[in-house]
């Protein structure tokens, strides 16, 4: 496996654990900034819308571009934002932050599944996916709570500073690491040609689910601090630990999911909606007991990222004429759901009905996308296993 590739998953964790930080310092930041939790929680709305709109703008946009430049510049961006939260006293401005380092982090997630891919060769293509999505589970697993750690002793600010100094060993690796001009690099495929593979019913369905299913977790995970605090009854120390163990949920999942992925997709997707609706109900229902809120966090974890990294592979399946596009529909699906998901949690927050009430909207996200999960699942055979790295168009939309 190219050394590029661990380079491009050690970015990824770093951003992924700026996207899913704020789940351990909702708290310390409403305090220090004199805002409702609500509020602290559309932070993380803000970064999913600014990843949904940045993630195909800044696919289009970045097309014709060097693959180790465009890395660059929005690695670059990243950094700078991430200083600039860390250094502002204002709401207002740590909001726009946010979404600045999401159109950032966006334009880096679609050029760097298209580097990672082909610097490793058809034979390690989903080798190579597998190592950059990993810096996603292992922000959860290392960076979250490591986060909710620094927020702990020293401020929410610190674990600012900390995303932005782990991204900067990674700028100097990408310099290294990635070739720095096009020679090497397929030609783009028409624009156009890409945006129509985004008509078909099949692959718009899976998206819907995909944001369903996403939004039922951020919905939980955003205010995950306050349950297991105010509910389960953990002091604060322990809330590393619980986000901590919802990494090692994802990180099994999605390793679990990376082997089935093919097999039986639609499925595999049907049955991760059904479990993950009754575990989000289990946990508002059973909340208050410590040993069952921890095993429940673990399983939903990995519910939750091993059903979304199947729906990622389908996308992608759905999509082998849009390969620069492809990636940013799934990552745009990704973050409607991470914005929908806390807005709604808050919105129940605010409206009194307890620190459970995220969770039960969480349960019923996930019956929604249970249902359009079925029609997934009825609506055509499963298609073949695909052989390693290669794509297939679905015959059938």
């Amino acid at each position: 496996m190219p050394f590029a590739v661990y380079v491009l998953g050690l970015a990824v964790f770093a951003q992924g654990t700026s996207e899913f930080m704020l789940s351990g310092l909702v708290s310390g930041i409403a305090d220090d900034l004199h805002v409702s939790l609500a509020a602290a929680g559309l932070l993380t709305s803000a970064f999913a819308v600014g990843m949904v709109v940045g993630a195909p703008l800044t696919a289009l946009a970045g097309r014709t571009w060097p693959r180790r430049r465009a890395l660059l510049l929005f690695l670059g961006v990243f950094v700078a934002v991430h200083v600039a939260g860390a250094l502002t006293g204002s709401y207002g401005v740590l909001l726009a932050t946010r979404v600045a380092g999401a159109l950032a982090n966006a334009g880096f997630w679609a050029v760097a599944l298209v580097t990672a891919t082909s610097l490793a060769g058809p034979r390690l293509r989903a080798r190579a996916t597998a190592v950059v999505v990993a810096g996603v589970t292992l922000a959860c697993v290392v960076g979250v709570p490591a986060g909710a750690v620094l927020g702990d002793l020293w401020g929410w600010r610190s674990a600012f500073w900390a995303v932005a100094l782990v991204t900067l060993p990674a700028c100097l690796a990408l310099l290294y690491a990635v070739p720095g001009g096009r020679a090497d690099e397929a030609p783009p495929a028409a624009a156009c040609t890409e945006l129509r593979a985004l008509a078909r019913p099949r692959l718009l369905l899976t998206l819907l689910v995909t944001a369903l299913v996403q939004g039922a977790t951020f919905c939980s995970f955003s205010y995950l601090q306050p349950l297991v605090t105010q509910v389960t009854g953990f002091g604060t120390g322990w809330v590393p630990a619980v986000l901590a163990l919802f990494g090692v949920g994802s990180f099994l999942g999605v390793t679990a999911a990376g082997r089935i992925a093919d097999l039986r997709p639609a499925a595999t997707v049907a049955a991760g909606t059904g479990a993950l609706a009754l575990g989000w109900a289990a946990l508002a229902l059973g909340a208050a007991n410590p040993a069952a809120a921890l095993a429940l966090v673990l399983l939903q974890g990995a519910l939750a990222f091993g059903t979304g990294t199947v729906l990622l592979t389908r996308v992608l399946h759905l999509a082998p004429d849009a390969p620069t596009l492809a990636g940013s529909y799934a990552t745009a699906a990704f973050n409607v759901g991470a914005a929908l998901g806390p807005w709604l949690g808050g919105l129940a927050l605010d409206a009194g009905f307890g620190f459970r009430a995220p969770v039960w909207v969480s349960a019923l996200l996930m019956c929604l996308a249970l249902a359009g999960a079925g029609v997934l699942a009825a609506r055509a055979p499963e298609p073949a296993r695909l052989p390693t790295g290669e794509g297939a168009a679905e015959t059938g939309s």
